[in-house]
């Protein structure tokens, strides 16, 4: 695999999975935490939602850098129409994933991109549908103990144990994990960063 980085590349998060994903596409780039504030404004449609919050971490970093292109994500779980964010607590997480078992559900994840010095900026999104097995209290309750679920969006992880509770997807794997890579990859070909 040949890689063409002659631009410095700047992941806008301190999410883990995201740092992962991002390695295996075989680029060297750093990582700064956006840390901004993820609200946004009532009537906004889920792909709106994450496209906002991408952008808006992408750009908190580019704000404070003199170069790079800054990578910035976000990801939301979207059941009947209602947001599922980050559970409050383990009785928060036992809700979610009682609404979620047996049902199908939306997660979106966003991608944005900003060149630090120019300021050119892209942004787009991919959605994938997720189906997640009947399951029971004992079950819920078994994965809530784990601690899995305490710091993700809808309150499970697909690429950890909360495979398990996974009956199918449809679209891209790794939008559900929180960074499309098919997307990313193509975004960065356009600001000079190829992966192939």
């Amino acid at each position: 695999m040949t890689t063409s980085t002659h631009k410095k590349l700047i992941l806008a998060s301190s999410s883990p999975r995201r740092k992962e994903l991002l390695g295996t596409l075989g680029l060297s780039f750093s990582i700064q935490s956006s840390d901004v504030d993820e609200t946004t404004k009532a009537g906004l449609a889920p792909a709106q939602i994450v496209e906002e919050l991408a952008l808006r971490k992408a750009q908190a970093i580019a704000s404070r850098s003199s170069e790079g292109i800054v990578l910035g994500s976000d990801t939301i779980v979207v059941l009947d129409g209602q947001v599922l964010g980050k559970p409050l607590d383990e009785a928060d997480a036992c809700r979610m994933l009682s609404a979620l078992q047996g049902r199908e559900h939306t997660v979106y994840s966003g991608v944005a991109l900003v060149d630090a010095q120019t300021g050119q900026k892209e942004v787009a999104h991919s959605r994938t549908d997720v189906r997640i097995r009947r399951l029971s209290d004992t079950e819920i309750k078994s994965y809530v103990a784990t601690g899995e679920p305490m710091d993700k969006a809808g309150s499970y992880a697909i690429q950890g144990i909360g495979a398990t509770l996974v009956e199918g997807i449809t679209g891209d794997y790794f939008t559900v994990v929180g960074l499309p890579l098919g997307l990313t990859a193509s975004m960065l070909a356009r600001f000079g960063i190829k992966v192939l």
